[in-house]
């Protein structure tokens, strides 16, 4: 069996585009109803803090496997990452491990890589400026995945409570990207003008955090949440002309725990994705997308990592 750690992992320089063609592929399988996975399973050894299994099982890339994350939002102030896991890959012919991954970079990455099927499918093609509501990790990522599928960006307005995390997102995109980043001093500065934006402030919120006031995402061409209901409120889902999440039964499964309360019941976005739904209709329509982070994206990208790794000769033989 192998392991491979963070640093194996990012030695595999698999490209933001790669890993999107993945993320397609997964949703594309699911939407056919050729995938197996079943609802997160988790437990809770404390209040806002959980461990979540995630099983999953996607034939066209042979990949089956597992991811065991963490979300400690109280690590932050630790200096330690929030959100850690690890990913399992067996072998689906026997059964057998295969491999131990961390999951630190598949995550950041599937997840943006979500965000950019989604878009490709739903956002405005000519859109021009993003909104960035939590510019961490997730924004950052996001911001790499969307320059792949809407050409014409030029700029990003970022929100966060804290004005030097700004900055620093402000640094790392424009010198990544060359997009203008222009810090914003609310939700409401940041979403004006934009035709897209992507909601990945923490969850659960943190003291002080709340949903951005009613109205603020409504007249919003493309909204894709990230951070389940941190963000955006309710009404502006119920004032969407659709609205979309990437996994429906994963939906249902987070409200039976309380979130997502006053939501509507969402479309299936890997049905717009495998081509039985339509995706953007219309250039005035407006579309939210919860994005909630499912087992066949970790799998998929995981095994791809373990093909590259495999070859290259990365990673330490555990038996």
């Amino acid at each position: 069996m192998l392991f491979l750690s963070a640093t194996d992992v990012e030695l595999c320089r698999i490209p933001m585009r790669d890993v999107i063609g993945l993320v397609e592929l997964a949703l594309a399988e699911h939407g056919h109803g050729r995938t197996e996975m079943p609802a997160k399973l988790g437990v809770h050894p404390r209040a806002g803090a959980l461990l979540h299994a995630m099983p999953a099982w996607v034939a066209a890339a042979g990949a089956a496997g597992m991811k065991w994350v963490a979300a400690y939002p109280d690590n932050a102030a630790r200096g330690w990452p929030a959100v850690t896991g690890i990913i399992l890959l067996n072998d689906p012919e026997t059964g057998l491990p295969e491999a131990i991954l961390d999951g630190a970079w598949i995550t950041a990455m599937r997840t943006a890589a979500s965000t950019a099927v989604a878009a490709r499918k739903l956002a405005p093609p000519d859109a021009e400026t993003l909104a960035i509501i939590g510019p961490g990790v997730q924004g950052r990522s996001n911001v790499a995945a969307l320059c792949e599928v809407l050409p014409n960006l030029k700029k990003v307005r970022a929100y966060a409570p804290k004005r030097e995390t700004v900055e620093r997102f402000a640094q790392d995109i424009e010198c990544g990207t060359g997009l203008r980043v222009e810090p914003a001093a609310s939700v409401v500065e940041a979403l004006d003008g934009a035709q897209a934006a992507v909601a990945a402030a923490p969850w659960p919120p943190r003291a002080g955090q709340s949903a951005a006031p009613s109205g603020t995402f409504d007249a919003l061409p493309f909204t894709c949440a990230l951070d389940l209901d941190s963000t955006v409120p309710a009404q502006a889902v119920e004032a969407a002309d659709r609205f979309f999440a990437d996994d429906v039964a994963t939906f249902e499964s987070h409200r039976q725990r309380g979130v997502f309360r006053e939501w509507p019941n969402p479309l299936e976005l890997s049905k717009v994705v495998a081509g039985t739904l339509p995706g953007r209709q219309h250039a005035q329509e407006r579309i939210v997308c919860a994005n909630l982070g499912l087992g066949i994206y970790d799998v998929v990208v995981a095994r791809h990592v373990l093909e590259i790794a495999a070859r290259q000769g990365i990673g330490t033989l555990l038996a």
